[in-house]
């Protein structure tokens, strides 16, 4: 037994074109217009409603709180800070915070993984066994556990400062975050910049040089000893020239505390960490699967 799908009725189908604006005239182009309007008038009166009840309990609405003073501290801070700054200053410091652990999580987290890569791909069994471990471990606990176990079973258990953990004899890891070298830039950080950019570009232009070769020629030339020459040539003989671009002060610890160097923060370290080692793991699936 077949079933045969009814259509709908001629009459229905030219009600409906007509009401979407089809051949059938005026009509519909007008029931638009007027859906519209409806459409702006109920976002009017959600609006109005809404800011009626804000001014009624005294609460401001729009941006012009970003100018207003913030009244708090940030213990983390790239640029120079104060609770009497603006809350446009708080925002930026937060961008920049925000960007900061990008940088250093992407750069650990793909180190990790391709590192935890190799070792599934490695035949060594025992190291193939704890690196897939590792990936199906992480991988499957959530983000926000890893971030309090770091924080609250790891770091927190950390000695003290006077008994801190030391990496290098720069490098310093306690309870209160970990403590390292901060860069001060030299008068030869211009130049050095400037050696940089000048080696990338004559890089380009060799890679494109030996490009149209190939094209025109079929001629297959060797380039990367000149791009490696110049990326590192260029930038050293600035250094030798101008000097360093930046030199390091190290941390000493002075009574209870270290001074000198920059601090992070436990908070963000343990950040750090937890995104760093939680993205390795699916960084080293995709390096592996290819």
């Amino acid at each position: 037994m077949s079933i045969e799908a009814r259509s709908p009725p001629p009459q229905f189908v030219a009600r409906l074109r007509r009401a979407l604006g089809g051949r059938a005239g005026w009509s519909g182009f007008v029931l638009q217009i007027l859906f519209v309007a409806v459409l702006v008038w109920i976002g009017y009166e959600i609006v109005a409603n809404a800011r009626a009840n804000l001014e009624a309990q005294r609460i401001t609405s729009g941006f012009g709180f970003l100018n207003n003073t913030a009244g708090f501290d940030v213990s983390q801070s790239l640029i120079p800070y104060s609770g009497s700054d603006t809350y446009t200053r708080v925002f930026l410091v937060g961008l920049l915070n925000t960007l900061l652990v990008s940088i250093i999580g992407i750069f650990f987290a793909t180190l990790l993984g391709f590192l935890v890569a190799l070792g599934r791909l490695s035949p060594n069994w025992l190291l193939s066994r704890i690196s897939g471990g590792y990936v199906e471990l992480i991988r499957n606990l959530p983000l926000l556990f890893q971030i309090l176990f770091w924080y609250l079973a790891v770091l927190a258990a950390l000695p003290n400062p006077r008994q801190s953990i030391s990496i290098f004899g720069s490098f310093f890891l306690s309870n209160r975050g970990l403590v390292v070298p901060r860069p001060i830039a030299d008068p030869g950080l211009e130049p050095f910049v400037i050696a940089v950019l000048v080696a990338l570009a004559a890089a380009l232009l060799l890679r494109r040089y030996a490009r149209r070769q190939l094209f025109e020629s079929g001629r297959l030339i060797t380039i990367w000893p000149y791009v490696v020459g110049l990326l590192i040539g260029l930038p050293l003989l600035s250094a030798l020239i101008f000097g360093a671009p930046v030199t390091f002060e190290i941390p000493v610890l002075k009574g209870f505390n270290f001074s000198g160097g920059s601090r992070l923060i436990p908070e963000f370290v343990a950040l750090v960490v937890a995104l760093s080692t939680y993205t390795a793991a699916f960084i080293a699936e995709i390096v592996r699967a290819g």
